[in-house]
């Protein structure tokens, strides 16, 4: 399901799909396009199937520390926009994600390449945590 997002550029609103093989632009001027989406089971390989780096973020309605870093993790997809993806993944509803990374505690972030594991966090951390990993994997 695609979400709605304002462009930052131009304030067009465009609708952003979850699986895509490019990066979103706004369709008025072009601009990248932060891309922040929702996974389930069912759809997560779709979703993580991108030539972009991908920010899993693995979390719970419950968890507060999963609360404090969803808008360090949606702030880095706009500053990021064009070259990451941020995936967000309850795992609560999806337990076969939860499952395959082996997720014990939470908030958990992964960053996958080609769908490959390249760097881990645990816990909540500073948000110039995420970007100095994100940057690095970037490289």
């Amino acid at each position: 399901m695609a979400k709605v997002v304002a462009c930052a550029a131009c304030g067009t609103k465009n609708r952003v799909p979850a699986v895509a093989k490019g990066s979103p632009g706004c369709a008025s001027c072009k601009a990248k396009l932060p891309w922040l989406v929702d996974a389930r089971d069912a759809d997560f390989d779709d979703v993580i199937d991108t030539g972009q780096l991908v920010v899993v973020d693995l979390w719970a309605p419950w968890c507060g520390p999963c609360r404090m870093i969803s808008p360090v993790l949606e702030q880095l997809s706009v500053e990021f926009a064009g070259r990451v993806k941020v995936v967000k993944v309850n795992v609560d509803e999806n337990p076969a994600v939860s499952t395959r990374y082996a997720v014990q505690s939470i908030p958990l972030v992964k960053l996958l390449r080609g769908g490959r594991e390249v760097d881990t966090l645990l816990g909540a951390q500073p948000p110039q945590a995420y970007r100095q990993r994100i940057e690095a994997a970037l490289g």
